[in-house]
């Protein structure tokens, strides 16, 4: 016996099955599945009407369609199915053709509204079922497959980019890599990207419904873009154009388009940070192929939108110069409504900066009067109205941030640096932090007073750029007296280096009448919220010194409070100005036609009180200092554009959302509450022409005293005193009344009692306003002045409207004060309950 051999029968190792049954099981499921598509699929009844009859089964009509009906397709609803013993269905499996009615084999066909139900060429009616539910829309691929832009006949084209290792296709997450093929171009350290879409009209129509050609210029770009290509797929449409999407290592490239129009779409998206604007140029000429029509070219017009996406961290999206947030971003690279876009200089400086010079033109954008001036257009000349004859605007970015544009420019330097110098009463000295632009000297040298200006500019670069590309800025040709260019002024004195620096080194010896900061506002420049700073730039100020810079945007009636906002550093800002012994005085002020999308906000701090008077200047006296110190002009054009006493005058009044914001403050300021009149009071007005509606009647006295003031009714402590007599107080300078005590003290010239009665009159009833250093006085002309004044406390039943500030003097920085200075200067309030017959009194210093 062998002993290897196995002493059982063997037993099979895997799963047996009966042919028979599996042929049965086969057969089954054919059967099952051929009655499904007999009952829901789009067969011909023609070809299962016996099988339909020997299941009885028939198709149940609500009505027979004749060839002479006058029903429409639309009063045939579906058919529904039945399970009906002996179904009238004809031997063939037609149906019949309708009991009663004519039958014609010429009938015409007949379609039901979802095309189930048609009569054919014999007058027979078909069947035909749908496997789904109907649908309108051609995307869906129901019945109207055939409507849609693709053409699946055609067959596509396909390819492959160069050859690259596998391996290397996972794209590490050490972005340190050497790899050659790596070469940082897709950044797996953050989920982010870079997104450009682009338009292109114009185009030849044999290229846009060209496979081959298209492929090879989508390669072509890959190429130019420094990108990898990993495969293509293009797909040709009907009746024409072409779609192709391109897969590479750094995300895909796709495009659609339109030979008939001569558009194309395009849209590339990449993982790396390689820049794509770069590539701009070589897109548009690869696919840019100009289109004739009648034998003249049309030249290819290109729009495109640069977006970066995905997450970044804040300190990623602050550095980057094309973030959603930067002017850059917003003003140029990302809007598809700038129509024109061309770049004239992108580049880092050797300080670091990013440094951006582009020409952009909006789609609305309509030609401007110089257009017209220099094209020489008549008033109907068709141009006006065209797009594409508006010059485009010239813009300079740095770090992302909008500077300045050449439309707008000479509204924001005057604004920045006029209120400032006609602050002073005679700047000299002056100095500018920034200002590479040279546009903030040119408006200095504009004062015939100055004899010296520093401006101290971090980026040599910077200047170099601006006189080449944007020379307007620092045109000083047309100053009489100046230099062709303001660097060449002979007051002029340029250094480079740190302006913070140089302030602090310099604050000792320094002696500067105006300061004006010419750079970005407070979130860029820390050194503007750093106290020690701060004062060694109010201490490089001369006595009567004053500063001026930019703030920002204006700020919103429904933002929070200023130290809690985007703001914050503003309000920072400001509050180490307000806390700075040397500084008496701040203003804000703001300017909405600086080009940008908000006002433009500038701040004015000054180290003398004296300012006040200045600033509050009257109209015609800015207007007169204009004529007086601005030097003119070779061309005799205006020297100042936008900037004038009207323009100052609109400086004076803070507006409301900035009066909105300081009152948001905690603990509230004490002037928060007059910020208007107190509507739950009542308002007692003397009207000597209505006795009977007069609060207040005048009573001649005896002896010295011509009159008094007393009340006709009760009047509630906190009521309003004659407001309308107190609001029409005129109001006059110190300096006129000056120059009207000169002329009478003037030797050889005649006395004029009205003159004489007119001082003394003003002397008697008029009082200075409470802001201090404003130079101004108000003097009571109604029946106000008619009031005694008293010593005696208790006596004395009126006081002003607003008590005297807890602190003493108003605040160095107050909108309030700012806002409602006329109003608080003039009305008074009962002081306690007066009753009727009772004489009205003011205490003696009411307006001190």
């Amino acid at each position: 016996m062998d002993n290897n051999r196995p002493t059982t029968a063997p037993q099979p190792t895997g799963y047996s099955i009966d042919v028979r049954l599996f042929l049965a099981i086969m057969t089954t499921t054919m059967a099952i599945a051929f009655s499904a598509g007999v009952l829901f699929g789009p067969t011909d009844p023609a070809l299962v009407g016996p099988v339909l009859s020997r299941m009885g089964i028939r198709i149940d009509l609500p009505a027979p369609l004749s060839e002479s009906s006058s029903r429409s397709n639309a009063d045939y609803p579906l058919p529904q199915l039945h399970s009906m013993a002996g179904a009238g269905m004809n031997q063939d499996g037609r149906l019949p053709s309708g009991g009663g009615g004519g039958t014609s084999k010429k009938a015409k066909v007949e379609l039901d509204p979802q095309g189930n139900i048609f009569r054919d060429e014999d007058g027979n009616l078909i069947l035909k079922q749908h496997r789904r539910l109907p649908t309108d829309h051609v995307a869906t691929l129901g019945y109207k497959i055939k409507e849609t832009h693709v053409n699946i006949d055609q067959p596509v084209l396909e390819g492959t980019g160069d050859a690259i290792p596998s391996s290397l296709r996972d794209i590490s997450y050490d972005s340190s890599s050497s790899s050659p093929f790596n070469n940082n171009l897709r950044d797996q350290t953050t989920p982010s990207g870079q997104h450009l879409l682009i338009d292109i009209k114009n185009v030849e129509a044999a290229f846009l419904n060209s496979e081959s050609r298209l492929a090879t210029a989508m390669q072509d770009a890959v190429l130019a873009a420094g990108l990898t290509m990993l495969s293509y797929h293009c797909h040709s449409l009907h009746p024409a154009g072409v779609s192709c999407v391109g897969v590479l290592l750094e995300s895909h490239i796709s495009f659609h388009t339109w030979p008939e129009e001569g558009v194309i779409t395009l849209d590339l998206f990449t993982t790396s940070e390689k820049p794509l604007l770069p590539a701009l140029p070589a897109i548009e000429a690869l696919f840019g192929i100009p289109r004739y029509i009648d034998g003249v070219k049309q030249e290819p017009v290109t729009v495109w939108s640069h977006e970066l996406r995905g997450f970044r961290t804040e300190d990623e999206r602050k550095r980057h110069y094309l973030d959603d947030e930067s002017d850059l971003s917003n003003w140029v690279t990302s809007p598809l409504e700038v129509v024109y876009k061309k770049q004239l200089v992108g580049r880092i400086t050797g300080k670091g900066q990013r440094v951006d010079v582009w020409d952009a033109r909006e789609r609305e954008d309509m030609p401007s009067y110089k257009d017209g001036l220099l094209g020489g257009w008549g008033k109907d000349d068709p141009r006006w109205l065209s797009n594409e004859h508006a010059s485009p605007q010239r813009m300079l970015f740095v770090n992302g941030a909008l500077m300045s544009q050449s439309e707008s420019e000479r509204e924001l330097h005057e604004s920045l640096v006029q209120p400032a110098m006609f602050a002073h009463p005679n700047p000299k000295n002056v100095i500018i932090l920034g200002g590479g632009e040279g546009a903030t000297l040119r408006e200095v040298l504009r004062h015939k007073t100055v004899t010296k200006v520093t401006m101290v500019e971090l980026d040599e670069e910077i200047v170099d750029i601006t006189k080449e590309f944007m020379p307007n800025m620092s045109n000083c040709s047309d100053i009489v007296n100046s230099a062709d260019s303001c660097y060449d002024d002979s007051r002029a004195e340029l250094i480079y280096g740190d302006a913070f620096t140089y302030v602090t080194e310099h604050a000792d010896s320094s002696d500067f009448d105006v300061m004006i900061v010419d750079v970005l506002d407070v979130k860029n420049h820390k050194e503007l919220i750093d106290p020690n700073i701060l004062h060694a730039m109010v201490q490089s100020l001369s006595s009567k010194g004053v500063m001026a810079m930019q703030i920002g945007v204006a700020p919103s009636i429904h933002d929070p409070r200023a130290d809690m906002g985007m703001f914050k550093e503003r309000e920072l800002l400001i509050n180490h100005l307000e806390a700075d012994p040397d500084v008496a005085a701040v203003f804000i002020y703001e300017e909405a036609h600086c080009g940008r999308w908000e006002p433009n906000s500038f701040l004015v701090a000054c180290r003398d009180i004296s300012c006040r008077k200045q600033w509050y200047a009257e109209t015609d006296e800015v207007d007169y200092q204009i004529y007086d110190r601005i030097g003119g002009t070779k061309s005799e054009a205006p020297s100042l554009i936008h900037f004038d006493g009207a323009t100052q005058r609109s400086f004076q009044m803070t507006p409301k959302a900035w009066e909105t914001i300081y009152c948001r403050r905690e603990p509230e300021p004490f002037e928060c509450a007059y910020r208007g009149l107190d509507m739950d009071k009542d308002l007692f007005e003397y009207d000597p022409e209505d006795d009977e509606g007069s609060a207040f009647e005048v009573r001649p006295m005896d002896g010295d005293v011509a009159s008094a003031v007393f009340a006709k009714v009760d009047i509630p402590e906190g009521s309003y005193i004659m407001p309308t007599h107190l609001a029409a107080s005129f109001e006059v300078s110190d300096d006129s009344m000056t120059n009207i005590r000169g002329v009478l003290q003037t030797e050889g010239v005649e006395k004029a009692t009205v003159i004489e009665d007119f001082v003394e009159f003003i002397d008697t009833h008029g009082h200075a306003s409470i802001n201090k250093g404003s130079g101004k006085n108000f003097v009571e002309i109604g029946g106000s002045f008619l009031m005694r004044t008293t010593e005696d406390e208790g006596a004395a039943n009126v006081r002003r409207w607003v008590p005297t500030h807890p602190e003493g003097d108003r605040p160095k920085y107050s909108p309030v004060y700012d806002r409602h200075r006329h109003s608080f200067d003039v009305f008074i309030v009962a002081s306690r309950d007066i009753k009727a017959g009772e004489e009205v009194m003011k205490p003696v210093g009411l307006w001190e």
